[in-house]
Order: structure tokens, then C-alpha cells, then sequence
């Protein structure tokens, strides 16, 4: 599969690698977290083209009422036993993994990969409720590389949209309450955008 996206200027020179992981913290209502590092993962035009071409991209349908749509985007879940597609993704896992370690208490395990291939593509709002996300505490890591595309937050239920632009190897780690309390979406678009690949790094159980 070969796919066009713009290279961020920043990017253009870079081998695919980490920078050092200092975050900025933001606070949310009832508990809940998010923490940003722009630009955390360098070479990530490299590493966005290597995802979209080797990483076995599944086109689910699921059941949504009366009758089965397409999920709007591709997918790929790497089970913690499965090694992951490219060694800095690894390498991402266990820098996370330690500098959360105090506050997670256990480890990331598991990679969620999503193709989001134009502005078609997204996903509703929601929480990663389905296993300990619905009752306990606990972290959503997020590494995206290609063209940006909008995160957004609002309270579980209706609120505030809180908004961040994520892409170029950017990371946003979802944490405390948040998702129990919060919700995450992105949203389809009308704007001419490019594709996108989100890394989601979970602890066991939570998905």
C-alpha cells in the first residue's frame, strides 16, 4: 500500500527515533488527565510509511442496531505476546512503561493500531471502558505519526470539548479517571487532510 503524506518540516532530516519524554500535565474535571509531548517520536513520516505498508490492516464490520456497517478506518491489535511492527514502537512501550511505572503501577502491554486514510475515516465517542477501564484507574497512551487530525475530550455525558491536534509523531497519555469520566473522539472531516496512523499503548485488560 503506498500513500502520499506531508512530511512536517521538522521531520524531514531525522532518523526514526525518541526524543526525551518531558510532558506537559493538563488537569481535567473529576479526576481525570491528559498529558502532551509534541513531537516525541522523530523520523515520523518514515515510520507512518513503513506502518501503512507492512502492518497486516484488517477492514472490520461490526453490528450497529438494525444492521452491519464498515468500521471507518483500519485496524491491527498487537497482543502483548505478538511483537510490535517496528523496534521504536517497542522501544516507545518501554520508555512509557518506566516513566509512568510510579503512577501506573504495571506495565503497558498491548498496541492498538488504527489507519485513519483520509477525513472519511474516525471514530465516535467513547471510553476504553471494555475490561478494568470501566471501574479502575488507569492509562491510555497515544503515538501518532502522518498527517495531524483532532482528538477531542469533553466530560462523559456532554461538556466542555477540549481539542488537540495530533500528528508527527506527537503523544498524548489519557490518564486517571479519564476513561470512566471523559470521552475521546475523532471526529470525520470535510477538509482536505491527509492519512493518519494512531499507536494506542494499553496495561493488560484494558482495551
Amino acid at each position: 500500500m503506498s500513500v502520499p503524506v506531508q512530511a512536517s518540516l521538522f521531520d524531514d532530516a531525522e532518523a526514526i527515533g525518541l526524543r526525551e519524554l518531558t510532558v506537559r500535565r493538563t488537569e481535567l474535571a473529576a479526576g481525570a488527565w491528559v498529558d502532551v509531548r509534541p513531537g516525541w517520536l522523530t523520523g515520523a513520516t518514515d515510520l507512518f510509511t513503513e506502518l501503512a505498508e507492512t502492518v497486516p490492516w484488517v477492514a472490520e464490520r461490526r453490528q450497529m442496531y438494525d444492521r452491519v456497517v464498515d468500521v471507518p478506518r483500519l485496524l491491527c491489535f498487537y497482543d502483548e505476546r505478538v511483537p510490535l511492527p517496528h523496534p521504536v514502537l517497542t522501544a516507545a512501550r518501554a520508555a512509557l512503561s518506566e516513566h509512568y511505572a510510579a503512577e501506573l503501577g504495571e506495565p503497558f502491554r498491548t498496541a492498538g493500531l488504527c489507519y485513519y486514510r483520509d477525513g472519511r475515516d474516525s471514530v465516535a465517542w467513547h471510553g476504553d471502558t471494555i475490561g478494568r477501564g470501566a471501574t479502575d484507574d488507569t492509562m491510555v497512551a497515544i503515538v501518532s505519526v502522518g498527517a495531524p487530525r483532532a482528538l477531542l475530550l469533553r466530560p462523559r455525558g456532554g461538556g466542555e470539548v477540549v481539542r488537540h491536534a495530533l500528528g508527527h509523531g506527537d503523544l498524548i497519555v489519557m490518564g486517571g479517571s479519564c476513561q470512566r469520566t471523559w470521552e475521546h473522539a475523532i471526529p470525520k472531516t470535510a477538509k482536505p487532510v491527509g492519512p493518519r496512523v494512531s499507536v494506542q499503548f494499553r496495561p493488560r485488560g484494558v482495551r
